[in-house]
């Protein structure tokens, strides 16, 4: 007698794309959220390094500007398509399926949220559907975690130096030889639209 087969239900997400931030990050990250076009077919998930001291208002001054809708990530908030997530000052965020889970383990690379924890989960619960964003910030942050995205297939890019304004995050992905374009925050825009257009 042979089993049943299991069917496992399509993720209703075609495609996520996860965005990493630091110092002078978030000029171009408003650039790029502000940019993407409503009725995108992705879910965005955002870490900013910012101070765990106070409560951030970045998710209402990005809703100024996004044609998305932009909210402050929460523990077992299942993520939608069309729709931007700000991982909460002081803690990590990662991603099981499309289930998020917000965390106070250690810092990594002296930052909590972490980038690298956020795309390593992205590339394991999404593989090639990922598409990893680096820009602007001191530190390492996101390069390992664009080693990930890389390896599952998904595709990586960071923002040039031309028009970031501190460049360790993007110089550090860069170095890992994981990175697929090196783009200013205008072409970052445009190169996901082209992507998120060929998996519709």
């Amino acid at each position: 007698m042979t089993k049943p087969e299991i069917q496992i239900p399509k993720s209703k997400i075609q495609n996520l794309i996860v965005i990493a931030s630091s110092a002078g990050g978030i000029t171009p990250l408003i650039e790029v959220v502000s940019k993407l076009p409503k009725g995108l077919e992705a879910a965005v998930i955002v870490v900013q390094h910012l101070s765990a001291k106070k409560e951030t208002g970045l998710p209402e001054l990005l809703n100024r500007y996004a044609h998305l809708q932009v909210s402050l990530a929460g523990d077992g908030m299942i993520i939608e398509s069309g729709q931007v997530y700000i991982a909460e000052p002081g803690k990590h965020l990662l991603l099981e399926g499309e289930v998020l889970t917000a965390t106070l383990s250690k810092k990594v690379h002296y930052v909590r949220p972490s980038a690298d924890l956020l795309f390593v989960s992205a590339a394991a619960s999404f593989e090639g559907r990922v598409i990893g964003v680096v820009l602007s910030g001191t530190g390492k942050d996101g390069a390992l975690g664009c080693v990930a995205i890389k390896a599952r297939g998904g595709v990586t890019m960071v923002q040039d130096k031309a028009t970031a304004r501190y460049y360790g995050m993007p110089q550090s992905a860069i170095d890992t030889n994981a990175i697929d374009y090196v783009l200013s925050p205008d072409d970052i825009v445009q190169k996901i639209v082209t992507l998120v257009k060929k998996t519709e």
